[in-house]
């Protein structure tokens, strides 16, 4: 049996927030992305039921997968009727039926590895059919947005100086933790301009780094990274709506906006490129079919755009990680062991004092093994 308080949210980066170990989460996520599913196992709830179906088979999406690696409960295509819970009812789920005071609920069947495996291959077989797709709606957007973003050119006066100097633009996608370790070295090597786009910034906090910039829509970085000292541009519609600027107004923040078609990653990247960057280095970005399909977007004009302007100024630190992993062997630890003896056996070999010790030290354990 599982008990546990229900926590309810239609968006699941914002229920993250409000989640704590134990609790059961109610949400409403087709296709649950990887990035989402890491943020709820984060924190620590022991089962997530889902309106919707985990896995609709249109692409792999890998968010179940690594739920259910963590032994969290799924549950999907729940009844619209737990919505009308109180946020916060205590509950309980004992074979497959959740209970919450004198109310009844039946949840179907778990979704279980083998299931959730059985339905990841047969969306493979769809891959072909979405690219076809995902390609016919990139190109249709981007003769939309060619001529505002090749021609942006109007972008805002910043504090921060980067002309001529590194950027690393971090964005929360796919393995950006393991990423952003794998170029921490480089990062206090260089001391780059430090851009977090949304809860990229947390991402940079994380690892001990405090961003220079934080860019973006300001759905999903949190209260403590605003309030670190640094510049905020609160990425706007071309239409001028800006959004984002509500919450800063509220936590009495300075935000400048910046109307700029396309993602938040890609006015970042652009922004950094068009300040004079020498380099920019992007971290978690999003730059393939899956990682748009998981977004929710059907093509990826923007981002196809933003690389091209770009150029050569830009690289992509995604999978740096796993590009190189050192492993410590049986034979390689055998080797330190005798590399950091062989001082020892030196300095003993030519100090007649130490060879004096250490025949002391024989003759009594000697003479007390013998006695």
């Amino acid at each position: 049996m599982l008990k546990g308080r229900l926590r309810q949210g239609k968006r699941t980066k914002d229920l993250v927030k409000t989640l704590r170990r134990g609790d059961i989460a109610l949400i409403d996520h087709k296709d649950l992305d990887l990035v989402a599913a890491e943020g709820l196992a984060r924190t620590g709830v022991v089962a997530v039921l889902n309106q919707e179906a985990f896995i609709s088979g249109r692409y792999p999406n890998l968010g179940p997968e690594h739920l259910l690696q963590r032994s969290v409960k799924l549950y999907d295509f729940v009844p619209a009727e737990l919505w009308s819970l109180p946020d916060g009812i205590r509950v309980s789920i004992a074979n497959d039926v959740l209970t919450a005071g004198e109310r009844r609920f039946s949840l179907g069947n778990a979704l279980t590895a083998e299931t959730a495996d059985l339905q990841l291959a047969q969306t493979r077989t769809n891959l072909d059919r979405e690219l076809d797709k995902f390609i016919d709606n990139t190109l249709v957007y981007a003769k939309r947005e060619k001529d505002l973003i090749l021609g942006l050119r109007d972008l805002p006066p910043l504090e921060t100086p980067i002309w001529g100097r590194p950027v690393v633009v971090v964005v929360r996608g796919r393995d950006y933790k393991r990423d952003l370790q794998a170029i921490l070295h480089y990062i206090k090597e260089t001391r780059p301009v430090l851009i977090g786009v949304d809860g990229g910034a947390d991402a940079l906090l994380d690892c001990g780094l405090r961003p220079h910039i934080i860019l973006g829509d300001m759905d999903s970085v949190s209260d403590g990274a605003l309030k670190t000292s640094c510049e905020r541009i609160v990425h706007a519609y071309t239409d001028g709506r800006a959004p984002g600027m509500g919450r800063m107004q509220k936590l009495g923040l300075k935000a400048r906006a910046f109307a700029a078609p396309g993602t938040s990653e890609d006015v970042a990247l652009l922004l950094a490129a068009g300040k004079g960057a020498d380099l920019v280095v992007a971290v978690g970005t999003h730059s393939n079919m899956i990682d748009f399909l998981e977004k929710g977007r059907p093509g990826m004009a923007s981002t196809f755009l933003t690389r091209l302007k770009i150029g050569d100024k830009l690289v992509d630190a995604r999978g740096l990680s796993k590009l190189y992993q050192s492993k410590l062997t049986v034979g390689w630890a055998v080797a330190l062991v005798v590399a950091a003896a062989l001082p020892v056996a030196a300095l003993f070999y030519g100090s007649p004092g130490f060879r004096h010790l250490f025949y002391l030290i024989m003759y009594k354990l000697g003479s007390v093994m013998g006695g």
